[in-house]
C-alpha cells in the first residue's frame, strides 16, 4: 500500500467519558459522531477493535488504517483503549456521552469483568443500535469479545474476529508460567518501582526514553505512546494481567457454540500465549468452525510491525469480504 494513501486516511483521536472513566478512541474515517449523522452517509457497519493488554490504541493504528483502506473506506474502523490504560493530554477535551448515567456504577472497572462492561457501555452510549458491528479482538480482547456476546447477545454483530485469542489456560501457557508469579505475587512491588522511577521524571525525559525503547525494539515512531511510561497506566495493565492469569482458565464452549457461525479464530504457530496445541484442541471440539492456523510465522504482538499489521489487515479484509458485500 502506498504510504501517501495511509497518510491521507482521516484519523480522529477522542477522549470520551465511559463508565465514569476517560477513554481514548481512535476513529479511522470521516465519521466521528454516529448519532448526529442521520443522513444517507451514515455507515451501516462499525468495525470495532478491542486491544490486547496493555490497551494502547496507537499500536493498532497502522492495522486499522490498512484495514480501512482495504475495505475502500466504506465503513469506520474504531479502536478503543481499556479503562485506565490511557490518560488525557492536557490540551484534549473529554467528551461525555448523551447518557452515561447507566454506566457510572461499573464495579472494578480496571479488572477483567469491568473492562467487558466498559466496552458494552461505550457501544450503548456512542453507537446507535441500528448500526451493525464487526468486532475484532486481539489477545485478551478476544476474551472480552466472547464475553460481550455472552452478556449482550442482542448486539447486532455480523462477524467477530479473534486474533491470537487468549481465551483459555493463560497461566499454563509458556508466557503465562512466567507472567503469573510476577503479576499475582510481585505486582505491588512492580507498582512501587514504577512510581518511584517514573513518576518524578519530566515528560521530555519520558519521551526520550520511549524513543530509545522503540528504537531498540525496532518499532516505528508512528507508534510512539507516552502511556507506555505512565505509572497509572502500567499499574492498571498489571492489575488486568493478574486477573487474566487467574480467571481465564476454561474455554467458554457454550458461548462459542452459540455464536460459532459469526466467529473467525486465528491462531499463531509461534505464540507463547496461546500455543499451537490450543488451536488443535479447539479445532477438534469445533471442526465445523472457521478456525485458522497462521502460515506466516506471525508473532502474537503483530501490531508492533508495519509488515505484520499490513498482512493481518489483508487477511481480515478478505475474511470480511462476503459479510460486507451483503450490506
Amino acid at each position: 500500500m502506498d504510504s501517501k494513501i495511509k497518510e491521507e486516511i482521516p484519523v480522529h483521536e477522542e477522549f470520551v467519558l465511559c463508565g465514569g472513566i476517560e477513554t481514548q478512541v481512535l476513529k479511522c474515517g470521516p465519521w466521528t459522531d454516529l448519532f448526529n449523522d442521520q443522513g444517507a452517509t451514515r455507515p451501516k457497519v462499525l468495525i470495532f477493535i478491542i486491544t490486547g493488554n496493555p490497551g494502547f490504541t496507537t499500536f493498532y493504528l497502522p492495522f486499522a488504517k490498512a484495514l480501512y483502506s482495504l475495505i475502500n473506506g466504506r465503513f469506520p474502523v474504531w479502536i478503543i483503549s481499556h479503562a485506565g490504560h490511557s490518560v488525557t493530554h492536557k490540551d484534549k477535551k473529554i467528551h461525555a456521552a448523551l447518557d452515561d448515567s447507566d454506566t457510572q456504577e461499573i464495579k472494578d472497572i480496571y479488572g477483567l469483568r469491568g473492562q467487558i462492561e466498559h466496552k458494552l457501555a461505550f457501544l450503548r452510549t456512542h453507537v446507535p443500535k441500528k448500526i451493525k458491528l464487526v468486532l475484532i479482538g486481539h489477545s485478551v480482547g478476544c476474551y472480552i469479545c466472547l464475553q460481550m456476546l455472552k452478556y449482550a447477545p442482542e448486539l447486532p454483530v455480523i462477524r467477530c474476529m479473534m486474533l491470537f485469542p487468549t481465551i483459555e489456560r493463560m497461566s499454563q501457557s509458556p508466557n503465562g508460567r512466567i507472567a503469573t508469579p510476577l503479576l499475582c505475587w510481585f505486582r505491588y512491588a512492580l507498582y512501587a518501582l514504577s512510581y518511584l522511577l517514573l513518576k518524578p521524571l519530566p515528560e521530555k525525559i519520558k519521551y526520550l526514553l520511549t524513543r530509545v525503547v522503540f528504537k531498540v525494539k525496532n518499532i516505528p515512531n508512528e507508534y510512539l505512546c507516552m502511556n507506555l511510561l505512565n505509572p497509572f497506566c502500567l499499574a492498571n495493565a498489571a492489575y488486568l494481567g493478574s486477573q487474566e492469569m487467574v480467571q481465564i482458565v476454561e474455554r467458554d464452549n457454550e458461548t462459542i457454540r452459540k455464536h460459532l457461525s459469526k466467529l473467525t479464530f486465528y491462531y499463531g504457530t509461534i505464540d507463547r500465549w496461546c500455543p499451537k496445541e490450543y488451536y488443535e484442541d479447539i479445532k477438534k471440539d469445533f471442526p465445523e468452525g472457521d478456525i485458522r492456523l497462521c502460515e506466516k510465522t506471525m508473532p502474537h504482538a503483530f501490531v508492533v510491525s508495519h509488515i505484520h499489521s499490513q498482512e493481518m489487515a489483508e487477511m481480515a479484509a478478505a475474511w470480511l469480504k462476503d459479510d460486507l458485500s451483503k450490506i
